[in-house]
This record gives C-alpha cells, structure tokens and sequence, in this order.
C-alpha cells in the first residue's frame, strides 16, 4: 500500500504560479511511476503530466506542456507540480496518483493510488 497525499494548491490570479506536492509513504517510493491528473467541473479527470521512477523521463500533456513541470525527490519520498502562467482553464481538482513500475503512463486505468486531491482554481 503507497499511501498519498497532495498539498499547494489554492486560489491564484491568471499567470501567476503554483507548487503541488504529493507526499507518499507505506513504501518504496523509487519502485514507482508518478502522474498527475486533473477534474474540472462537470469534465472526466484528464492526464496532466507523468514522471517515470527517477523523474528522468517525463510527459506532458499538450495543454500544460512549456508551463507545467513535474519532478520527485525519491530521499524525500515525495512529487512535485509546479505550474507556471496558470490560464483559468487550468482550474481542476488536481491528483497525484502512483502506479507499480518504473516506467511512466499517461492512462489512469494504470495507477494503483491515488491522492485525494488538492483544488486549483485560477482567477481571470
């Protein structure tokens, strides 16, 4: 069991800057790909960004990529956000969510945990 818990977001004007963590313990943080997700309102939950267990390889989704970053510090057992020039489309209950196995997915049918959220919303 890989327990997750996401932290960071808030209420931001358009263009400002936000950083999602995802703390995770009850195992071995490196054995595991991290990605993080998004819900808005009323829309199903859509792939944001994925790192694989190092953080070496990466992905992004069209939308977010150029803004958003993703990383983890495995010493520290926890992921990372960090999104930049936020546009109010970018207003979401944003998830981290881990999946056994090093390598990285965009799909969330492959994740094995997940966070219980943290919500965003961005200003015009």
């Amino acid at each position: 069991q890989v327990q997750l818990v996401e932290s960071g977001g808030g209420l931001v004007q358009a263009g400002g800057s936000l950083r999602l963590s995802c703390a995770a313990s009850g195992r071995t943080f490196s054995n595991y790909a991290m990605g993080w997700f998004r819900q808005a309102p009323g829309k199903e939950r859509e792939f944001v960004a994925t790192a694989n267990w190092s953080g070496g390889s990466t992905y992004y989704a069209d939308s977010v990529k150029g803004r958003f970053t993703v990383s983890r510090d495995n010493a520290k057992n926890t992921a990372y956000l960090q999104m930049n020039s936020l546009k109010p489309e970018d207003t979401a209950v944003y998830y981290c969510a881990a999946k056994v196995g090093r390598g990285y997915s965009t799909s969330h049918f492959v994740y094995d945990y997940w966070g219980q959220g943290t919500e965003v919303t961005v200003s015009s």
